[in-house]
């Protein structure tokens, strides 16, 4: 499957490719593993050339430097801004001192919007998204503003990142009902070794036809393969800011390993490739630092997971989420439905234990 076998991102007309290109490590800034201009947008036409239309910013990657890349290269390149999904996101504050500068409120937004565009040298972004949770500004003046700049063509879907499900719902619900322009796409950590964005958010978003974009999908390239029970990685650039893998998370490790050995494929592969088959439209990021390191996630294009290998990824890495998540399952539909067909599911009869306390 290649780049340009497009999927539709959430409840829209936006075509994307099945994998994003994250921008995030373009730039180089102090306290950042970033890489030079050169290697940038050698990624960037690598990842175009095989067919990629989809690109992730923000403001504040690599303070600013990672819109400006982008920005320089589609403006030598006339043509080519067109045919892209361009995307970048607000928040951060860039402005020290200026308490209007970042955050998620009326001016903040217009004032952070127009000096994205500023950077990328576009008029327009196709996708903006929220960063984060600004718990100052209501919702409704968020939701109201990128409503207004989608109507001035600044840009034309929004989207949410790192934001509280009953936060998503509410705009998504306020939207709806006011007619103003619904968020498409959810931005958030997922993983093999990050998987309590099932508790609340991916419902959510299979619910209201969102895309789910998941950042980080190699968790910190934990899953890439480099890592191994008694060795330490020492070309990694991101080690040095994070660390290395806690000892709960090398039975993941390991089991995405077994599989890739048995597939003749890369750890990262693999697990980029558990992504791309959970419900909905899952549209992974891909980070790189070299052209080499695209290449080799890219590949997750070709692999297909057999039904055994899923079973085993999905237990090995099964997440311990919050209440009430834990309610919704087996045991909840036996206390509701016991000795019925719902849906056309057969429900179990009552334990014993339960057939001994429930009276009503």
């Amino acid at each position: 499957m290649p780049l340009d076998h497009y999927v539709t991102l959430g409840r829209s007309g936006l075509r994307v490719s099945p994998f994003a290109l994250g921008a995030m490590t373009f730039g180089e800034e102090p306290g950042a593993a970033g890489t030079s201009v050169e290697e940038s947008e050698k990624i960037l036409a690598t990842y175009l050339d095989l067919g990629g239309n989809f690109i992730d910013t923000a403001n504040f990657y690599t303070n600013g430097h990672s819109e400006k890349i982008l920005g320089d290269w589609f403006a030598a390149r006339p043509g080519r801004r067109g045919r892209v999904v361009l995307a970048s996101k607000f928040f951060a504050n860039l402005f020290p001192g200026d308490p209007n500068g970042g955050g998620a409120g009326r001016s903040s937004i217009i004032g952070q919007l127009d000096e994205t565009l500023r950077r990328l040298r576009t008029d327009y972004l196709d996708l903006y998204w929220l960063h984060n949770w600004d718990r100052n500004t209501p919702i409704e003046e968020t939701m109201r503003t990128l409503d207004d700049l989608v109507r001035a063509g600044k840009i034309r879907y929004i989207g949410f990142s790192n934001t509280p499900g009953w936060v998503t719902a509410q705009a998504q619900t306020m939207a709806l009902l006011r007619g103003w322009t619904p968020l498409i796409a959810l931005q958030v950590e997922y993983s093999l070794l990050a998987r309590t964005v099932e508790g609340e958010l991916a419902p959510l978003a299979l619910d209201q036809g969102m895309a789910l974009v998941p950042w980080s999908p190699l968790k910190n390239g934990f899953l890439s393969g480099k890592y191994r029970r008694g060795t330490q990685v020492a070309d990694s650039a991101r080690t040095a800011f994070v660390g290395g893998p806690g000892r709960h998370e090398y039975p993941v490790i390991d089991a995405v390993a077994e599989i890739a050995a048995d597939l003749g494929a890369t750890s990262a592969a693999v697990a980029l490739a558990w992504l791309r088959t959970r419900p909905g439209t899952v549209v992974p990021i891909l980070g790189a630092r070299r052209v080499a390191h695209l290449h080799d996630n890219l590949t997750a294009l070709d692999v297909t997971l057999t039904p055994d290998h899923l079973r085993a990824l999905d237990e090995v890495s099964a997440p311990s989420l919050n209440y009430p998540a834990p309610m919704h399952g087996e045991l909840r539909a036996m206390l509701q439905f016991a000795g019925t067909t719902v849906d056309g599911e057969p429900s179990t009869v009552y334990p014993p234990l339960l057939q001994s306390t429930v009276r009503y």
